[in-house]
């Protein structure tokens, strides 16, 4: 891929019109390779390291972003041996991402994939503590004292598992909800915790990821994330 005009890049990446981004370098808000940006440069998009106040700005256009509403029933793989439904049967032929994490296959909701390695990885790890976010629906009447066992912490065979947040989000007939957001992603985790607690699990959606939301994304649809949502990724993966 050729070096381009750094506004033309910034353009392209959702910065505004090339004007717009003239302006961001003539103010002296854009870096390239930790140096103070001049009107007239060029960069390579897969290659420099571009940033606008601070906060880097993917540039490569080959790096996909996508936002897909995983249906439950649906394994969080691109191919299955054994022929069972995947998520690559929800995304165009002619796209090549893999998923960001996994939804076991009960879950569904938000399914972030892309080609991009190493904001994957970062998303991924807890030390960066992205969080995630479920709307759990569950058989019994969740309580303050069942909410801040889940903050305080389970004991699971795997270890101490801990929300960072958790709140009641309704109580009907026997049953409840609640919103409880995670920065790990062990094996079932949410289930396992609520289970623990005496509040099983009868469905779970993942409503966020870091700042990307499902939104109204129905079941199986996909939608490309823009360009804010990428740098807002980029920014709690300390990219």
């Amino acid at each position: 891929m050729p070096e381009e005009r750094l506004q033309r890049a910034l353009a392209r990446a959702g910065l505004g019109s090339r004007r717009a981004c003239e302006e961001l370098i003539a103010e002296g808000r854009v870096t390239i390779n930790g140096r103070v940006a001049d009107l007239g440069d060029r960069v390579h998009p897969e290659q420099d390291d571009v940033r606008v106040d601070g906060e880097r700005v993917p540039l490569n256009p080959e790096l996909r972003y996508f936002a897909l509403h995983k249906p439950a029933g649906v394994l969080t793989t691109m191919r299955d041996p054994a022929g069972r439904s995947d998520v690559a049967a929800y995304l165009p032929r002619d796209v090549r991402v893999f998923p960001v994490g996994r939804l076991d296959r009960d879950t569904e909701g938000l399914l972030l994939l892309t080609n991009d390695g190493e904001l994957a990885n970062r998303l991924m790890h807890p030390r960066y503590g992205v969080e995630k976010e479920y709307l759990a629906e569950v058989e019994g009447a969740p309580t303050d004292r069942t909410v801040a066992r889940l903050v305080r912490g389970v004991e699971l065979d795997d270890g101490t598992a801990r929300a960072r947040s958790a709140r009641v989000a309704g109580r009907s007939g026997g049953r409840g909800a609640l919103r409880v957001v995670m920065t790990e992603g062990r094996k079932r985790e949410v289930r396992r915790m609520l289970d623990a607690v005496g509040l099983p699990v009868r469905r779970l959606v993942r409503l966020r990821q870091g700042p990307v939301r499902l939104g109204r994304l129905k079941a199986g649809e996909l939608r490309e994330l823009d360009p804010e949502e990428v740098r807002s990724l980029y920014g709690q993966a300390g990219m």
